[in-house]
């Protein structure tokens, strides 16, 4: 593994249909690997193709004197799969106490750490937080090693607006305290990514329909890149009448799209230039409050100017 390319059998390992296109794999030279240095790594790892690995993921694991993992059954099957064997060490909320103060002494000492999730980026919905902060406040080195992320990948495909999103983890799994949260995430201007279980799926979607209006478009993607990958889009209306969507098993995440922000009145208009040009000029001031409320630079310059001559 010292060129930090995978081994000829991991070529062939993918959780897809065969391409009856590809029959050899492709050449090619990557970068060289730089030398991995002592730290704390928070390396993504595929959330279902064990083909999305990044090189540089392999490089970092390659060189860890130690792997912390949600689940080392699960980590244990991607290493093999890349033929590293590697000292695993259970790390999750049960025992992220006594895990930590191991591997700030294990970092003092000059090691190597790598942190990984059953599937994805760390940290994200995950377990890991306190260590990287521990790590951090004590000086040692702490390094992201991008790469799979759910979010990220059913936010690509959700055809939803991507410039500003809020991802909000899990919802509560009792329906008075999931429509509490989803009223406080209802005026959000911005796409919301949330996490699901199948079996909570069909009752979720009902609850923001109730809470966001039926007529939300929303997507859910399901076993993001596995064999059985599957995204529902529509209106949420639509999702909850879904049978695809009544239980479904698998990995799931729903994005909904971001809450229609309501015309700004006159008066809001007014009272929002009047304030700005306490500290700006009527040209800028007439563009933060256009970027500000969605309005016309134009008009708001005007009434801009007109403020000022008073």
């Amino acid at each position: 593994m010292g060129s930090g390319v995978p081994p000829p059998r991991a070529r062939q390992l993918s959780s897809e249909r065969p391409n009856p296109r590809y029959t050899a794999p492709m050449a090619f030279n990557p970068p060289p690997p730089k030398p991995v240095s002592p730290g704390l790594y928070l390396v993504a790892t595929p959330i279902g193709n064990l083909r999305d690995i990044t090189l540089r993921a392999l490089d970092v694991l390659e060189a860890a004197d130690l792997v912390l993992a949600e689940d080392t059954r699960v980590t244990a099957k991607l290493l093999n799969a890349y033929g590293l064997s590697k000292k695993l060490q259970r790390y999750d909320e049960h025992v992220s106490t006594e895990v930590e103060a191991r591997v700030l002494d294990a970092l003092a000492a000059g090691q190597i750490i790598a942190q990984v999730s059953d599937a994805g980026t760390p940290l994200i919905s995950d377990p890991g937080q306190s260590l990287a902060r521990a790590a951090a406040e004590a000086g040692f080195p702490v390094h992201p090693i991008p790469g799979a992320s759910s979010v990220l990948a059913a936010l690509s495909i959700a055809g939803l607006p991507t410039e500003r999103f809020l991802f909000a983890g899990f919802l509560p799994p009792k329906s008075g305290a999931r429509r509490t949260r989803l009223e406080e995430l209802a005026q959000t201007p911005a796409t919301l990514v949330l996490f699901e279980t199948g079996p909570r799926l069909a009752a979720s979607l009902n609850d923001m329909a109730t809470v966001f209006g039926p007529d939300r478009p929303a997507a859910v993607c399901r076993e993001l890149t596995k064999l059985h990958e599957e995204s529902v889009r529509g209106h949420l209306s639509d999702l909850t009448a879904d049978p695809r969507l009544q239980g479904p098993k698998g990995e799931i995440v729903v994005v909904i799209g971001p809450a229609r922000a309501e015309a700004a009145s006159e008066a809001d208009a007014d009272a929002a230039l009047r304030l700005a040009l306490q500290t700006l000029g009527p040209s800028e001031a007439a563009a933060e409050v256009a970027r500000q409320l969605g309005l016309n630079r134009r008009d708001l310059y005007r009434r801009a100017v007109a403020f000022k001559s008073e």
